[in-house]
């Protein structure tokens, strides 16, 4: 395989139909980062965004702009706005709390839609919070258990027998990339009588998602990674439409209830998605995302995902070929269509090896206990940057630049 020289990838970056969206991101010329898997970037008009409603809603409008600046709808419009980039028709995604809480609502309302059914069924190898949750769950529920793909089973769909109520599974494996096949899934596990419940935390922004027509039950997600919400940015929850009338979590706060400003003594869950609200949301975060949500109105979802491949792919071919021998391992899926957006390299000393490649400006990250983790937002990388990344890292390991001690030293978060 001839691989390309840096005038063909410059050529590939000139034929880039997503070309102009970078110059709507705040990027240091000076890094490639390649961490949008874990936070993305600022957009411009993100941080305008928040400023506005900053200083001129919150210090100008004070309480008035519940009203006036419609802060109080703000989780549903955020939400059908989300909806359109993971397949959601309208009135069924609400932002609200985090991926962790909304993880707990979904999957008490799953195991409320199967009464009789005592099971849950997650991945061993999902990220953690995930599983963390899912045994929150069963610990409320008196003869619940949790039973693990890859423990408890060889494979999920080994596992759906007649007390399986939920099913939680990731669209986007958070360390590997590999991508589950959302709709052939849900139909095993809707087949045997359970609630599908997907986390597209590393899905979604980053390829195109369709709940919908996939048949999904429930799914959770993240806005602070592909879709560059900002640190702490809050998540959503996709309640399917059949399952609102009868859904219940457990989480009643008021700004679940059909008539939260009537101040009632007793509970009425509102009818449709404001029922996954719990209690007042982050204003100013959700106006960030607002901000950070604009620059998506006009991408062409199948053009990101044939941009994601083309980087993926091409930093796979220039490692393979310019690291060979230096003790890195492919994790992610060979196949790109197995992929998400983000690839994985094992190598014995990953840590130290991450920070020597991040002080030579090139930012991935590492997952314990030996993962090299790059993650590909398509709307600001380019090609030549997937270029610059592996030249850095062939350097750092062909000089052996990460064992200096300084590489060595651990940090709170990794």
């Amino acid at each position: 395989m001839t691989l390309p020289d840096r005038a063909a990838i410059e050529a590939m970056d000139a034929q880039d139909p997503l070309r102009h969206l970078r110059d709507a991101f705040i990027l240091s010329p000076d890094e490639v980062y390649l961490d949008g898997n874990s936070l993305g970037v600022p957009t411009r008009a993100a941080q305008e965004e928040l400023l506005r409603a900053a200083r001129d809603e919150w210090a100008g409008g004070l309480i008035r702009s519940w009203n006036g600046a419609g802060w109080f709808d703000l989780p549903i419009e955020l939400g059908d706005r989300i909806g359109r980039l993971i397949g959601a028709a309208p009135g069924q995604v609400v932002v609200a709390d985090t991926t962790s809480v909304n993880i707990y609502k979904a999957l008490h309302a799953a195991m409320a839609l199967r009464p009789g059914r005592r099971t849950i069924v997650a991945e061993s190898g999902s990220f953690p919070t995930d599983l963390y949750i899912a045994e929150g769950v069963v610990s409320t529920l008196p003869g619940a258990r949790l039973r693990l793909e890859g423990v408890d089973g060889p494979a999920i769909e080994d596992m759906l027998d007649a007390d399986v109520a939920a099913v939680l599974v990731n669209h986007v494996n958070y360390k590997t990339g590999a991508l589950r096949d959302m709709a052939a899934l849900t139909a095993r596990i809707q087949a045997a009588g359970a609630i599908a419940v997907w986390d597209l935390c590393h899905s979604a922004g980053a390829l195109p998602v369709e709940l919908d027509a996939a048949g999904a039950d429930f799914a959770v997600g993240c806005t602070y990674k592909y879709l560059n919400g900002g640190p702490g940015a809050p998540a959503f929850i996709y309640v399917a439409r059949r399952h609102q009338g009868q859904a219940r979590q457990p989480l009643s706060g008021w700004w679940g209830h059909a008539r939260p400003f009537a101040f009632e003594t007793g509970y009425e869950g509102d009818p449709g998605i404001r029922r996954f609200q719990c209690g007042t949301q982050p204003i100013l975060s959700m106006r960030a995302l607002k901000g950070a949500l604009a620059i998506w109105d006009g991408v062409d979802m199948a053009a990101l995902r044939a941009k994601s491949l083309a980087l993926t792919e091409l930093f796979i071919q220039l490692v393979e070929a310019r690291c060979a021998g230096l003790g890195l391992r492919l994790e992610s899926p060979r196949e790109p269509a197995r992929r998400g957006s983000q690839v994985a390299f094992g190598h014995d000393h990953a840590w130290p090896v991450m920070q020597a490649l991040i002080a030579h400006g090139v930012i991935g990250d590492f997952r314990a206990p030996s993962t090299l983790r790059f993650g590909f937002a398509p709307l600001y990388l380019r090609h030549v940057d997937v270029l610059r990344a592996v030249e850095a890292l062939e350097e750092v390991l062909k000089s052996a630049s990460w064992k200096d001690p300084r590489f060595a030293r651990p940090a709170a978060v990794t």
